[in-house]
C-alpha cells in the first residue's frame, strides 16, 4: 500500500519544511536591502550548500545509524532556530558578514539531514514496483512548499518587514518538527550488517551517474533560486514569487499525471528528455522582460524539475539494501547541493562579470552538458 498514514504524516511534515526553505528564495532580498552586491548574493547563498556538501558523508551515515526519523528531527530543529538568529543582523552588510556566513553554515547542514533523512524514510516505506510514482506523489508537497514558501516570505516582506518574515518561516519549521513525532522508525540499524562507506558507495556506476548529473541539475537549480528573484526585479516586476508559483505548480501536475511513467517505461529513458526541457527553460529566462516571459520559464523549469528529481532519485535507489540507502540518499541529494554551491558562486560571479542574461546562459548550457554525460555514461546499460 502506497498512501499509508506514515506516507502522508511526513508528506505534510515535508510541506512545511520545506515551505520554510522555500520562504528563503527571497533571502538575496535581505542581502541587497543591506548593500549587498551579486558576488554576495552568490556567496551568501553559497555558503548554505557549503557545510551541506561537506558534511554529507557524515550525515548519510548518521541517518543509516542513529535513525531517519531522528535524523530528520534534529533537521526540523536546526531549520526551526536559525532563522531566529537572523534577527540579530543589522546595518550594513560588511558589519555582520562572518556572523551571517556561520549562521548560513549551520541553517545549510539543518536542510541537509531534513532532506535526506526525509528522503530515506519514504524509500524505506514505499512498495518497490511504484517507487518512483510514491516518490514522485510525495515530492509533491514539498513542490507546494516551493511554492507556498516564496509568496509567504514575499508578502511578509512587504507588509511587515525582514524580522516578521524570519519569525514566519521558523514556525514553518516547528510544525515539520512536530508532526514527524507520533511516527514509527522505518529502519533500525543492525550493527553486524556490512557498512560499506560512503566513497565506496559513490564510486558504484549507477550512483556515480546520477551524483554527477545531479551536480548539474544543482548548478541549473543555483540559477532559479538564487537569481530570479533580482534580475525580475531588476526588470521592474514586483510580483516575483510568480516564477515559484507557475514552478512549483506545473511540477505537481507533472507528479500527479505523469509520476507512474518512470516506473512504467524507465528513468533513464525520462531523464534525458528533462534534462533538455530544464536547460530550455533556464535560457528562456534570458529573454526575461514581463510576466508572459517569468511565466514561461517557471512553467518550463517546473515541468523539468518535476520529472528530473523522482527519477534520479529512484534510479539511484531502486534494488540498493536499506542499509545504505542513506549514503545513496546522501550522494543524490549531496549531487544536487554541491551543484547548488558551484552554481551559487560561479553564476554570481559571472552575473557581476557579464550580467544576468549571461548568467542564465551558463546555467542553460550546464543542463544541456548534463544531458550528453548521462546519454554517454548510459550507454550499454
Amino acid at each position: 500500500m502506497l498512501y499509508t498514514r506514515a506516507f502522508i504524516q511526513m508528506a505534510i511534515a515535508n510541506f512545511f519544511m520545506v515551505s520554510s526553505f522555500g520562504a528563503f528564495f527571497l533571502f538575496p532580498l535581505f542581502v541587497t536591502h543591506h548593500g549587498g552586491s551579486k558576488d554576495d548574493i552568490g556567496i551568501v547563498m553559497g555558503i548554505f550548500t557549503l557545510a551541506s556538501v561537506l558534511s554529507r558523508p557524515w550525515i548519510s551515515g548518521m541517518v543509516d545509524r542513529f535513525g531517519r526519523k531522528r535524523s530528520y528531527a534534529i533537521g526540523c530543529f536546526i531549520l526551526t532556530t536559525s532563522p531566529l538568529f537572523y534577527l540579530l543582523f543589522h546595518g550594513p552588510l560588511p558589519e555582520f558578514y562572518l556572523p551571517l556566513l556561520l549562521v548560513r553554515i549551520i541553517h545549510g547542514i539543518g536542510l541537509a539531514i531534513g532532506f535526506t533523512a526525509v528522503f530515506t524514510y519514504i524509500a524505506d516505506i514505499i512498495p518497490e514496483e511504484r517507487l518512483t510514482e510514491g516518490i514522485s506523489k510525495f515530492g509533491i508537497t514539498g513542490l507546494l512548499g516551493f511554492a507556498v514558501g516564496p509568496v509567504i516570505g514575499e508578502t511578509v516582506i512587504q507588509q511587515f518587514g525582514f524580522p516578521p518574515y524570519f519569525l514566519t518561516v521558523s514556525a514553518m519549521a516547528v510544525v515539520g518538527f512536530l508532526l514527524q513525532f507520533p511516527l514509527p522508525e522505518s529502519y533500525s540499524y543492525v550493527s553486524q550488517e556490512s557498512a560499506p562507506s560512503f566513497l565506496s558507495v559513490l564510486r558504484r556506476r549507477k550512483i556515480l551517474i546520477v551524483a554527477v548529473v545531479s551536480v548539474l541539475f544543482g548548478f541549473g537549480l543555483a540559477a532559479s533560486g538564487s537569481f530570479v528573484a533580482p534580475f525580475a526585479r531588476e526588470q521592474g516586476i514586483s510580483f516575483v514569487s510568480l516564477y515559484f508559483l507557475c514552478y512549483a505548480l506545473t511540477a505537481t501536475l507533472t507528479r500527479v499525471f505523469g509520476g507512474h511513467l518512470a516506473d512504467r517505461y524507465g528513468e533513464e529513458r525520462i531523464i534525458p528528455y528533462n534534462l533538455l526541457v530544464t536547460g530550455i527553460g533556464l535560457f528562456t529566462v534570458m529573454t526575461l522582460g514581463g510576466y508572459p516571459i517569468l511565466v514561461t520559464a517557471g512553467i518550463l523549469m517546473g515541468f523539468g524539475h518535476g520529472f528530473l528529481f523522482p527519477s534520479l532519485n529512484s534510479l539511484a535507489i531502486r534494488n540498493e539494501p536499506p542499509h545504505i540507502r542513506g549514503k545513496i540518499t546522501g550522494a543524490f541529494t549531496g549531487g544536487i547541493d554541491g551543484g547548488v554551491l558551484s552554481g551559487s558562486i560561479f553564476l554570481g560571479y559571472i552575473g557581476e562579470w557579464g550580467g544576468y542574461r549571461i548568467l542564465f546562459l551558463s546555467a542553460g548550457l550546464a543542463l544541456i552538458m548534463g544531458l550528453g554525460i548521462f546519454r554517454l555514461m548510459t550507454r550499454g546499460r
